[in-house]
């Protein structure tokens, strides 16, 4: 039986993975797709439990998601499997690698917070004179944030922020709780700008029911689960991929899959590690290096609305939410730090027990008394992209397929530390001009990693002797290889990344499909 060619092997199937293959299938390019995880069957992978039928009572297997804080027992079965899949750091500097390995990757769990980036970003060096610009600019990839917020449907509200742009959004017309509207108040009285939440509507918005179903209906696209690669091979004779070794995670199988162009999308740590495993694309040396996420101080501000204790709130007291954009380093420089945080904002929920010095009844009364009181704001930071936090195959340890793992080599710095004590300040001072109590606030931030927004390591950049991609997501050395995820960022921003990943996956396959119609590819 003769081996199926294929114009394009994508490797990965979450935003950036789905992305690729949506946009060249529909342009009748023929595609082949690895994922080293299952299809979703919801029939088989989904059911209902009561909490008491469940071995640890919904809390999950001790030991067994060490550094997933996301992780439950009603979850478990969605995340990575870390000790199939190992990885090491200097236990002084610990990183949480929050991994899913399942057809849609990350979009089956994300929070669906779609922001868009701004020259703020892009430009960022112009602004604060520290690092590298990204090689192209906000207005070049406008028209893909354009096309990518109707396909996810994004709901928000125009607002004309430099540093957030406007989007194509499903008008959020909704109004706020009067206990928000004094918060809102006190923010603009302090000329820092509020908005609504940007968030990706639907039942799932994920790449396995907005992305992968449109490519597959074409006929352009062959999915392979359960397919872990192992390394890229190059042609010896021309120096270009020819496609990638992987292995059946169920098997053993090891297998071949051949193709003309490869996009790599496996997620950013994953993408890299496949690449340094592979040994090739990094006749910069900077393959690895630069890695940043975005920084979470959670609960930065835990308050209460004290007129709604005891159910005694009026209606329309309590409720909703809201997104402080970044308002720092914008027309004026802070003294401490360059660059800026966001925060989420909310209102109605009840205070956990741990903000009350209190046991038994006592507690219980406590609880009780405020439910629904609550007002919790969480800070979101930008991280500064480092030579120094990187990555690098570890010598001794492999996955249990064999495959070695990733050391990985990362830590917050004193304006990131700056950064989160003048949010948590600043908050403490609006929950108090808004008439809140504020029963704990604090600056102490996630390890680097929890937030599952990793970054960098595989960064664009005009130079091939600095930066890996160029401005197309195209390797400097190796021109039919493109990695398509947030390895590319050369720096990110206090928004959530995805919306930017999956602008930049398409627009590198507009490219792609361009320079294959030319005869360049």
């Amino acid at each position: 039986m003769p081996v199926p060619t294929y114009d394009v092997l994508i490797i990965g199937s979450g935003a950036s993975g789905g992305m690729t293959a949506r946009t060249l299938t529909a342009k009748g390019i023929k595609c082949l797709m690895l994922d080293a995880g299952p299809t979703i069957d919801y029939d088989h992978d989904r059911v209902s439990r009561r909490v008491y039928e469940l071995p640890y009572r919904g809390f999950g297997q001790p030991g067994r998601f060490p550094h997933v804080t996301q992780a439950d027992e009603f979850n478990a079965n969605v995340w990575a499997d870390e000790k199939q899949n190992p990885y090491t750091y200097d236990p002084a500097d610990p990183y949480y690698w929050v991994r899913v390995r399942r057809i849609g990757g990350k979009t089956l769990v994300w929070g669906r917070a779609s922001w868009r980036m701004s020259d703020y970003e892009f430009k960022a060096k112009d602004h604060d004179g520290f690092g590298d610009n990204w090689p192209i600019s906000y207005s070049e990839l406008a028209p893909y944030y354009d096309k990518c917020e109707p396909i996810f449907h994004v709901s928000g509200r125009k607002e004309g922020l430099p540093q957030l742009p406007d989007g194509v959004f499903i008008e959020d017309t909704s109004t706020d709780s009067l206990s928000l509207t004094r918060f809102i108040k006190a923010a603009k009285q302090r000329e820092i700008p509020t908005t609504k939440p940007r968030r990706a509507t639907g039942a799932l918005a994920s790449s396995l029911n907005l992305l992968l179903p449109d490519a597959v209906a074409t006929g352009n696209l062959t999915v392979v689960p359960n397919a872990v690669v192992r390394r890229l091979t190059v042609d010896k004779k021309t120096g270009l991929v020819d496609g990638a070794d992987f292995v059946d995670r169920h098997s053993r199988e090891e297998r071949h899959a051949g193709a003309r162009i490869v996009v790599v999308g496996a997620s950013c740590l994953e993408s890299t590690r496949l690449l340094l495993n592979s040994g090739i694309a990094n006749s910069s040396g900077v393959l690895g290096h630069y890695l940043f996420d975005q920084f979470y101080v959670k609960s930065t501000v835990q308050a209460i609305v004290p007129e709604a204790r005891d159910g005694k709130g009026a209606p329309g007291l309590m409720g909703g939410s809201g997104y402080i954009p970044r308002f720092r380093n914008i027309d004026s420089k802070a003294k401490d730090f360059i660059r800026g945080y966001s925060v989420d904002f909310g209102s109605g929920g009840t205070p956990g027990a741990k903000y009350f010095p209190l046991y038994g009844e006592a507690l219980q009364k406590a609880i009780a008394s405020h439910g629904g009181t609550g007002f919790d704001a969480t800070t979101m930071g930008s991280v500064l992209p480092r030579i120094e936090n990187h990555v690098s195959i570890d010598p001794v340890v492999k996955d249990a397929w064999g495959i070695p793992a990733l050391h990985i080599q990362a830590r917050y710095t004193d304006n990131e530390f700056n950064m989160a004590r003048d949010a948590m300040n600043t908050l403490d001072e609006l929950c108090h001009a808004a008439g809140f109590e504020v029963l704990e606030k604090h600056d102490q931030m996630v390890p680097p990693g929890e937030s599952i927004h990793e970054l960098g390591t595989c960064r664009m950049g005009d130079n091939p002797k600095s930066s890996v991609l160029n401005r197309w997501n195209q390797s400097h050395d190796v021109k039919n290889l493109f990695v398509v995820d947030g390895s590319s960022f050369v720096v990110g921003g206090s928004q959530n990344p995805t919306l930017t990943i999956l602008a930049l996956a398409m627009r590198a396959s507009d490219y792609m499909a361009e320079q294959m119609r030319a005869g360049n590819l």
